[in-house]
């Protein structure tokens, strides 16, 4: 059976070229053909971020959601560091069951004011996997800090189902102690949460490396999640060999990682292009060889 993974499309952003100055100038067109491209390509979820929004938040995510809404049922992910425009944002929400809230992070002040939104909602909520102090040091503190999120989502009536738990992907730059640390909570995720999705912003795993590289970090990154029973992924839906990887249309690629992570690795002489790609990648990635922007043509 081929692993699949749901797609979240993460280009409609307020730090991207084409649909943040669309945002800003309250320009529906860009917004809208973005949205019909990613639902084209595949993506199960549309993410609408908005970022910190601090002057405007309430209403721009709002008219985010609405301009969306206009072209494309795909359900939607929305996106923001401001609690009152995640709030205002879900007023507009057509299909809230189906929706995301993207995140709630283990920070008392950001538990308090958006579980009972998401609650009342009674729509699927990124955990994240960010507490008080900042980023946790291992698997362990992660598996702490689900336990946290989890509890208090319990409380306000959320059922484990609609938790997706969020461990954080590191950039390699800063080694693969992280990467590993990431996907060992993934292995102890149904422990914890069980029937709990899970998620992760895949291109965070590549942030700092030079731009025509990054899609080879971010591809093989994917695979690695997908052997720990990834259930979604925050995604470039432009990226069709990504899509692809999350359609389940790759399955040499991810036998082929999940071998190498089982300890079977394979004569790197008979493998094609494309395996390569993924072989050496994936060495870095584990942190079998050290990462430097020429690990593709070592």
């Amino acid at each position: 059976m081929a692993n699949t993974v749901l797609a979240i499309a993460e280009s409609i952003n307020i730090m991207g070229k084409r649909s943040g100055s669309a945002m800003k100038e309250r320009n529906p067109g860009p917004v809208q053909e973005m949205a019909k491209e990613e639902s084209a390509a595949g993506a199960s979820y549309l993410d609408l971020n908005i970022g910190p929004a601090r002057k405007d938040g309430t209403e721009l995510l709002p008219w985010v959601v609405e301009t969306v809404q206009a072209v494309t049922s795909t359900p939607l992910c929305l996106d923001t560091t401001n609690t009152d425009a995640m709030a205002a944002g879900f007023t507009k929400v057509t299909n809230k069951t189906g929706a995301i809230m993207n995140s709630i992070s283990a920070q008392p002040e950001r538990m308090q004011k958006l579980i009972p939104v998401a609650a009342e909602a009674a729509c699927n909520v990124i955990a994240l996997l960010w507490g008080p102090d900042g980023m946790p040091r291992d698997s362990n503190e992660r598996a702490a800090m689900s336990v946290d999120l989890m509890m208090a989502l319990t409380e306000a009536g959320i059922p484990n189902e609609k938790m997706i738990f969020d461990p954080i992907a590191t950039p390699i730059t800063l080694g693969a102690d992280q990467i590993n640390a990431g996907l060992e909570f993934l292995s102890m995720l149904q422990e914890i949460a069980p029937g709990s999705g899970s998620t992760v912003g895949l291109s965070n795993v590549s942030n700092g490396v030079a731009e025509h590289l990054r899609k080879y970090l971010d591809r093989t990154y994917l695979i690695m999640l997908m052997k720990h029973g990834l259930t979604t992924a925050i995604v470039n839906a432009y990226d069709k060999e990504l899509m692809d990887i999350c359609a389940g249309r790759s399955q040499n690629l991810v036998d082929l990682v999940h071998g190498m992570m089982d300890g079977n690795d394979p004569d790197p002489s008979k493998l094609s292009e494309k395996e390569l790609e993924h072989y050496k990648t994936y060495r870095v990635l584990s942190g079998q060889a050290v990462f430097s922007e020429s690990w593709l043509t070592l």
